[in-house]
């Protein structure tokens, strides 16, 4: 409700629809938003909001469609709209079944618990719900390693939902963005962590059974093989570090061969073309490092003030490990150094 209006523009619905068609809708947005979007996907937003609004049914997008286009005004605020068609495709049909299979495992297993509550006294009932016999998870538990959920379903499983999640110090838990199936690469962002999947078991009838839940790496945090670690600590030692990656630049065809390098307090990225400098600068707490889910060898360098530069370490998911530990290491070094000199 719009107090200061009496008339339809009262109704934020109607307001929103009004200045659509007008084409002034800037007039609605909130103005810290309005400067820290970016105007591609700003204007994807403000459509399928539109369409949404639609006062016919047949005229509103189905859910599958809103979550498209949202994905893509995500990446054009975060400048992965770089990547190639294919990559895009393949992002949205994974981050489509991911989203839907988050969102559907958190409800059943609410649903899953609120009914042990109800029925504590109904257990022999259980003794024939779904399950899963020798439920393990086989792989490597190393960045770059491919982990993999696996047992032998009992009465009448045909299905599980699974999630896998963080453990923290404190024990509460972090669910990983994306990881909703029995196979999960491990990335440089699970070092140091615990990781343990979630499962739930299924029947054709929709009925669940208990939530399975089994850490990887024996409950043991996930650190790097000794090979990436001695070459990360040679870096440390030497310095610097140098990688030659791809920039992804304003559109899938537009890439250039660069050399990130890393030094001891600051970075920088010079195209191999032009030997132009086109990223310079240090370590602060306004530059952060991070990889997108579901892209196994793309990292994203991005700002406070909501710029981005994503990067491609030529379909080598090591390398790309390697390097965002290293610069992690190099940050937190420099930080921690500016911290203690206070």
């Amino acid at each position: 409700m719009i107090r200061k209006y009496d008339d339809e523009r009262r109704f934020l619905s109607h307001l929103v629809t009004l200045r659509y068609k007008e084409r002034n809708i800037d007039e609605i947005i909130f103005p810290e938003i309005r400067k820290q979007a970016k105007p591609n996907s700003l204007q994807t937003f403000r459509k399928i909001a539109y369409q949404c609004l639609s006062m016919d049914r047949k005229q509103r997008p189905t859910m599958a469609v809103v979550i498209k286009q949202l994905q893509i005004s995500l990446e054009f605020q975060i400048g992965q709209q770089r990547f190639s068609q294919a990559e895009r495709d393949h992002r949205e049909k994974n981050n489509l079944m991911h989203r839907t299979s988050k969102v559907f495992f958190s409800v059943m297993k609410n649903l899953f618990l609120f009914s042990n509550r109800v029925n504590s006294d109904r257990s022999n009932d259980r003794e024939d719900s779904p399950g899963i016999k020798e439920f393990q998870i086989i792989g490597d538990a190393k960045p770059g390693g491919k982990l993999l959920v696996c047992g032998f379903p009992l009465h009448g499983t045909s299905q599980c939902m699974f999630q896998w999640v963080h453990y923290h110090r404190d024990v509460t838990l972090e669910y990983i963005e994306g990881a909703t199936s029995p196979e999960y690469i491990v990335t440089a962002d699970d070092v140091d962590k615990l990781i343990a999947v979630e499962c739930i078991p299924m029947d054709d009838h929709g009925r669940q059974g208990e939530i399975v839940r089994l850490f990887a790496n024996e409950q043991n945090k996930i650190i790097c093989d000794p090979e990436m670690q001695e070459e990360i600590d040679k870096y440390m030692a030497a310095g610097q570090a140098s990688f030659s990656i791809l920039l992804l630049m304003d559109s899938s065809e537009n890439r250039e061969q660069t050399t990130f390098t890393l030094r001891r307090s600051n970075y920088q990225v010079k195209i191999n073309r032009t030997q132009e400098i086109f990223i310079q600068g240090e370590y602060t707490n306004d530059v952060s490092i991070k990889i997108p889910s579901g892209l196994p060898t793309q990292f994203v360098l991005t700002y406070s003030d909501g710029s981005s530069h994503p990067f491609n370490t030529f379909q080598d998911a090591r390398m790309r490990d390697t390097l965002v530990l290293t610069m992690r290491m190099f940050q937190r070094k420099v930080l921690d150094e500016r911290r203690n000199a206070t």
